[in-house]
């Protein structure tokens, strides 16, 4: 519990420290003139960025005031209904919030005679941490996936032919049978022809 106090000071110490205006300026109205009579103080607030967090200093004699006014009364160089008033001659007014800031010389006849000081504050810039930027993580392709890997080649199997069945040869038997009758009808020709032969030898004898 006693460490949790010293990290949530240090965060709104943080806090604190981003919400800040970047800068801080001290504008002095009227710059060497100070707040007095015979300046423009239109002029001189025009260009200016004034800003939440800046301050104006108004320097002057002890014959003039500083008032703060509303928009009416600064329209009316009014300052009886004045917001504050200062004179102590060395005013510094900080600015604290966005939006007009009117600002008299609560002295009669001055603000007429030009004393008075309009301010449009803005909201303060703020120094924003930088975001940091987190390279993705990257996943190790599996071996074999890279797209230059080649692929892999697959070699076909060899295939064994079908055996062939050749068919026995059945000799026909009526060829050689009719072959061996003829030989015995040429032989038994013969030999009638030899007796035949014989016998005529012996009619003539």
């Amino acid at each position: 519990m006693a460490g949790t106090v010293p990290i949530a000071a240090g965060l709104v110490v943080l806090l604190a420290a981003v919400a800040a205006p970047a800068y801080a300026t001290d504008y002095v109205v009227g710059d060497s003139s100070g707040w007095t009579s015979g300046v423009d103080y239109t002029t001189w607030a025009k260009g200016k960025t004034f800003s939440v967090g800046d301050n104006l200093v108004f320097q002057y004699s002890a014959m003039h005031t500083v008032a703060e006014v509303s928009s009416a009364d600064y329209s009316a160089c009014s300052s009886s209904n004045s917001l504050q008033s200062f004179s102590d001659q060395n005013t510094k007014i900080a600015l604290t919030a966005p939006g007009t800031r009117y600002f008299v010389c609560g002295t009669p006849g001055h603000c007429s005679g030009g004393m008075k000081l309009a301010v449009t504050v803005s909201a303060a810039a703020t120094t924003a941490p930088a975001a940091s930027t987190t390279p993705p993580a990257t996943t190790p392709a599996a071996p074999g996936s890279d797209d230059d890997t080649p692929p892999e080649t697959t070699t076909p199997s060899a295939t064994t032919p079908p055996a062939t069945t050749t068919a026995p040869t059945t000799k026909s038997t009526s060829t050689s049978t009719g072959g061996a009758s003829g030989g015995d009808a040429k032989l038994a020709m013969g030999v009638l022809a030899s007796a035949a032969g014989l016998v005529g030898l012996a009619l003539m004898a």
